[in-house]
């Protein structure tokens, strides 16, 4: 791994109407899209961001006790 990123495999893929489209195959539903691959990369790192923080709210809702203490957050 380089220094402390996180990686993630990604496919991409160019779409009929020549957009290329970037998807992660270990977080379903991660799909983004870009005129050209640059962006597509570029968007795809921004949809993993969301993904990630979207099912970490899903899963503090989902503690029992989730407003009686803190959280307590890492940032990876």
């Amino acid at each position: 791994m380089r220094g402390d990123a996180v990686l993630f495999h990604v496919t991409l893929e160019e779409a009929e109407d020549g957009w290329f489209v970037a998807e992660v195959p270990a977080l379903p539903g991660c799909v983004s899209q870009g005129r050209d691959q640059e962006e597509a990369l570029a968007n795809v790192r921004e949809a993993i961001i969301a993904w990630l923080w979207a099912e970490d709210q899903k899963a503090l809702a989902q503690l029992p006790d989730a407003g009686l203490r803190p959280p307590i957050v890492v940032a990876v």
